[in-house]
């Protein structure tokens, strides 16, 4: 296979410290974070194992050349002198896409064009739009950059949530916003709000050892060459836990969503989830844990003057039934999370999730 120059983690932009923790849990060597990613040093074997295990990272990027041009012609030559056989495989389609900025080169699309011939050209691949792999092509200062997308669709794609209910949260921000609350698998988690059952779901995963990626395909298993046992083996894994994890929500719609997802995620035997709105929730029997919760948060006008009652009530129900649980609450209206009374520490760095604005909001054990 063609060495990796470097690979690039990318996230959500706020939460590049957080993914970055992750990546150096999971023994990644990580050489740098930057708006929108962590860069990475190491191999293919590295590139599988951020793929399949990382649980923050929405896609991973396997940069393979860099060099300076200046002009179509210059970018030309040198992108047929890269081993396009070593990376990708004549009977697999491949599309480029292409960036161009502070440039002499400033027609993207141009350069685009320009790499999908050398690639044709060279190795005889087809070139299509819906193909399963993308070579990214950046140019800035005259500096071109191009990477292979290892992952193909989204990383938050676990591969066993059919249903989902609106506004859900995705599972790699979830992943992080966990992480950042402290959690490691190591206590019990409580979401009253639970929707389709993302948080939970996850917390449970962690809990069991689970790899993120064990039920989906990635675009590297149609490059050149891959290691099937070696993608079976990080794939494979799990531990039992005693632990067990909570969900409510006063939508029975969203409890069936829930069991089901959990089902197929393999947690439905460490999960529970009920019909109950907020006001009755109690804390389970056994160890204090965290309750983390994604509510409602007001988008539309004429909604928020009755979210502060929401809120209100839930810091009530939390303050006198929770004590000792952590509690984390992810909004996207500070004056929301200040209603609830309960003791924040400073907010998490501001994260676009969904077009809106969010974040997190923790406390120490109540």
């Amino acid at each position: 296979m063609i060495p990796v120059d470097e690979i690039f983690l990318v996230t959500a932009p706020g939460l590049e410290d957080v993914l970055a923790d992750e990546a150096r849990a999971l023994g990644l060597n990580v050489t740098g974070v930057i708006p929108g990613g962590v860069t990475v040093a190491g191999g293919w074997p590295a590139v599988w194992r951020a793929n399949v295990k990382l649980r923050g990272a929405v896609r991973v990027l396997a940069r393979i050349a860099s060099f300076r041009a200046m002009h179509l012609a210059q970018l030309d030559k040198r992108a047929r002198k890269i081993a396009w056989d070593q990376l990708l495989r004549a009977d697999v389609p491949v599309r480029v896409e292409a960036t161009t900025v502070k440039s002499k080169i400033y027609h993207a699309g141009a350069a685009a064009q320009r790499v999908e011939t050398a690639i044709r050209e060279t190795l005889g691949a087809p070139i299509a739009q819906d193909a399963p792999i993308t070579i990214k092509v950046r140019i800035e200062d005259d500096l071109v950059t191009i990477s292979v997308d290892t992952t193909g669709e989204s990383l938050h794609k676990r591969g066993h949530k059919l249903a989902v209910n609106k506004a859900p949260i995705r599972e790699t921000l979830a992943a992080l916003f966990l992480r950042q609350c402290g959690y490691s698998g190591q206590m019990p988690v409580l979401d009253p709000m639970c929707g389709s059952g993302t948080l939970v779901i996850e917390a449970a995963e962690v809990a069991m050892g689970l790899p993120a990626g064990r039920a989906r395909d990635f675009a590297f298993e149609q490059l050149a060459q891959v290691d099937r046992a070696a993608l079976a083996g990080l794939k494979a894994g799990g531990r039992s836990t005693d632990l067990r994890f909570y969900g409510s929500d006063r939508d029975a719609g969203a409890i069936r969503m829930s069991r089901d997802n959990a089902a197929r995620a393999g947690v439905g035997e460490i999960t529970m989830f009920d019909v109950k709105p907020i006001s009755e929730i109690t804390p389970p029997e056994g160890p204090a844990g965290l309750v983390i919760i994604n509510p409602p948060y007001g988008a539309r006008i004429g909604e928020k003057k009755t979210l502060f009652g929401l809120y209100g009530a839930m810091g009530k129900v939390l303050t006198e039934r929770f004590k000792g649980w952590q509690v984390g609450i992810i909004t996207a209206d500070s004056g929301l999370a200040k209603a609830t009374g309960l003791p924040f520490l400073p907010a998490g760095p501001v994260v676009a999730n969904g077009g809106l604005k969010v974040q997190l909001f923790r406390t120490d054990p109540l």
